[in-house]
């Protein structure tokens, strides 16, 4: 935890702990890709996640590690692409994981229809949350999580980032490092609200069930329809919204 957080002297003279934040330089094949800002920790995962959910990864095999010279905050993909990326390198922040990409109609969704999937009860969606491990969150109240599970519900992998794209990025990064991708029996479970990029990138990751502790917009819901993925809001204490495809939820 001690990367997730730094102590800071507030303006009273006490001391605090906040979150970490810092840019991540993204190359491919030392060409400079995307900026990011992050939470430092889990860095190659966050970068092969984020190439993954953009759909910009041509397939295996991919490599990640520092750059030859070991620069600070810059991670290299050893990846072929799948064609230019050209105008689609940007900056990303914290906050968004679809800045920069001009109108939202060039936003492209490369998921193939989701699988059936496991079919769980609400009150296990409900529970989910609160089986998320979130230390940097409780020492600073400043990161979201995201938690992949299996169809009991047991915790597989946690993240934790600033950004809740960022956190969404490792999770799917992990699983993809360790040739766990597509999520068609998993569960992912994320600790705020559901927008879009959230939807996008589960779907793209092939998992059929997203729930978030906030409320989904409706560009998410629309989405998440769309692609035929269960989405599950406001889920607390065994409750749960569903808001798309009831059909896996008991």
């Amino acid at each position: 935890m001690d990367r997730l957080t730094r102590t800071v002297e507030r303006a009273d003279g006490v001391d605090d702990r906040v979150a970490v934040e810092e840019p991540l330089e993204i190359r491919v094949r030392g060409r400079a890709l995307s900026v990011t800002m992050r939470t430092p920790g889990h860095d190659e995962e966050l970068a092969v996640g984020f190439l993954h959910g953009e759909g910009l990864l041509a397939g295996a095999p991919v490599s990640v590690g520092p750059t030859p010279d070991l620069a600070a905050n810059i991670v290299e993909v050893d990846a072929e692409l799948a064609g230019d990326p050209g105008e689609r390198r940007f900056y990303t922040t914290s906050s968004c994981g679809v800045c920069g990409k001009g109108a939202l109609e060039q936003v492209a969704v490369h998921a193939p229809p989701l699988p059936p999937g496991p079919v769980v009860t609400a009150q296990l969606l409900g529970a989910l949350p609160g089986r998320l491990r979130q230390p940097g969150f409780a020492a600073t109240g400043g990161l979201h999580a995201t938690g992949l599970f299996d169809a009991a519900g047991d915790l597989l992998c946690v993240r934790e980032d600033v950004g809740r794209h960022n956190a969404m990025d490792k999770v799917v990064g992990r699983a993809l490092l360790d040739g766990g991708l597509p999520l068609h029996d998993r569960l992912l479970c994320v600790s705020g609200r559901l927008s879009f990029e959230l939807v996008q990138k589960a779907a793209v990751a092939g998992c059929p069930i997203l729930v978030g502790v906030g409320a989904p917009t409706s560009l998410a819901v629309s989405l998440a329809a769309d692609r035929g993925l269960t989405l599950a809001g406001f889920a607390r204490a065994g409750r749960v919204n569903v808001y798309a495809d009831r059909g896996r939820v008991a």
